[in-house]
């Protein structure tokens, strides 16, 4: 007795097969592309997966799986999965990605806020958080390694000692949009949530290496924080990262111990951690112990192998990598987001008038240009984009569009930074622990008929 074959559904079918999934969908294609018009059985049937007419469908690029479609299960014959949502006293809305550790991403729309709210920061753990302290000011922390006078300074120490400062620094996880690569990369499948904004209040990092008056041969920082191995296993080490010294003696490195004018919250390191702003966020250590000063780069968990790092020559998507060919990912790289529209938002019949706003970065750099499109990339309208607040802060930006009639549209974003780089249209440079990956970011969004 022969089997029946199995049917794929349309988002397998893009997964697995694009072009098949094009053939099928919208027509025989050509070298160049679809032909000029859609056929009309092929768009009726798009349509009715996206719950619309697409007025751009014949720009739509060879192979794109429609947001619309990326919001299901992958799986034919399923529901789509509702993701699971965090409850957790002074958190709300995020999305769990794991639950051992736990890491959670935030909603893009529920980072609007020019200040992420507390409640909205995401959530990246590598161990198991420390059982909160009762006596915050009493926790020490220990400089020691290459200086000339090791410190050992309680919190309340610190804060008396040094000056204070608060700064509006954007905060961005090393595997932000690792869910974009193609084949996938290990580790969480981060999309473009890791990230936000708080105001952080703390020290000078640099304030602080001084008084422990660095040695000639000082060339690396290594961080040190209370959380524990999975494994239970007190003497491993879930995460111990580092930076270069002129990345910690860079004045907007901090030691913080508030955000956003309260105690850190527990999952964000309470009561003390270091914020290094526009690099990966691992090198931004919670529940801060000790920062070892070595004079060498840093090897610890984290540090070697694939661990953070990205490829120096492009690799082929899903080859072994040469170790030789790793670098550090340090400096993150562009992003911007839309926070004003959530995506699969349905908007009232006759909407034409669109405003949209967002936030964008660049890590090292700066944001010098945004651009929206509504037609898959095939025109891009400028939007206005603001200087940010202090180095390190994102850069807010607002457009208004022009929506041609009813149906299914997709708003694209992109950055170009002052380097003249722009934000790419898929994840760039494929490495095996995912790191870099920030295409534009895409919501799609229904107007009603």
């Amino acid at each position: 007795m022969s089997k029946s074959k199995r049917e794929r559904g349309l988002f397998e079918l893009y997964q697995d097969d694009p072009e098949r999934a094009d053939a099928l969908v919208f027509g025989r294609r050509t070298k160049i592309g679809r032909r000029g018009f859609v056929k009309g059985a092929g768009l009726a049937t798009m349509g009715a997966v996206v719950g619309g007419a697409i007025p751009f469908s014949a720009n739509m690029p060879a192979g794109l799986i429609p947001q619309a479609l990326a919001q299901q299960a992958p799986a034919a014959g399923k529901a789509p999965a509702k993701p699971k949502t965090l409850e957790m006293q002074g958190k709300a809305g995020l999305i769990v990605l794991e639950e051992r550790p736990l890491n959670c991403e935030t909603p893009a729309h529920l980072l609007d806020d020019d200040v992420t709210p507390t409640a909205n920061m995401y959530i990246r753990n590598n161990g198991i958080p420390p059982e909160p302290t009762a006596d915050p000011d009493k926790w020490q922390i220990t400089i020691d390694g290459e200086v000339n006078t090791p410190l050992k300074l309680t919190l309340g120490e610190l804060k008396k000692r040094f000056a204070n400062v608060t700064l509006k620094l954007q905060l961005e996880c090393g595997g932000n949009g690792r869910s974009f690569f193609v084949p996938e990369a290990r580790g969480n499948q981060w999309g473009h949530g890791a990230a936000g904004q708080p105001e952080w209040t703390g020290v000078r990092l640099r304030d602080v290496l001084n008084a422990a008056g660095l040695k000639p041969n000082a060339v690396y920082t290594a961080h040190y924080g209370a959380d524990q191995h999975l494994s239970g296993d007190p003497k491993r080490t879930p995460l111990s990262r580092g930076v270069r010294l002129v990345k910690a003696m860079e004045q907007h490195s901090l030691i913080v111990f508030a955000m956003n004018g309260k105690p850190l919250h527990i999952m964000h390191g309470f009561p003390v951690r270091l914020v290094v702003p526009g690099w990966s966020g691992s090198a931004s250590q919670k529940w801060l112990t000790r920062i070892w000063i070595r004079d060498k780069e840093h090897d610890g968990p984290g540090m070697t192998g694939t661990s953070y790092r990205l490829t120096n020559v492009p690799m082929v998507p899903g080859a072994k990598h040469d170790p030789k060919n790793m670098q550090i990912l340090e400096a993150m790289p562009m992003r911007s987001l839309i926070t004003n529209v959530a995506d699969g938002t349905e908007l009232p019949a006759g909407t034409r008038d669109l405003a949209l706003r967002g936030h964008a970065w660049a890590g090292e750099k700066k944001i010098a240009a945004m651009h929206v499109s509504i037609d898959y990339g095939q025109t891009w309208t400028s939007a206005e984009v603001a200087p940010p607040v202090n180095k390190y802060a994102w850069q807010n930006w607002r457009v208004n569009l022009r929506l041609p009639s009813h149906g299914y549209f997709e708003l694209w974003s992109r950055a170009t930074d002052n380097a003249g780089h722009m934000q790419p249209h898929v994840a760039p440079n494929w490495n095996p622990s995912g790191y870099g990956g920030n295409p534009f970011h895409r919501v799609a969004v229904l107007v009603k008929a």
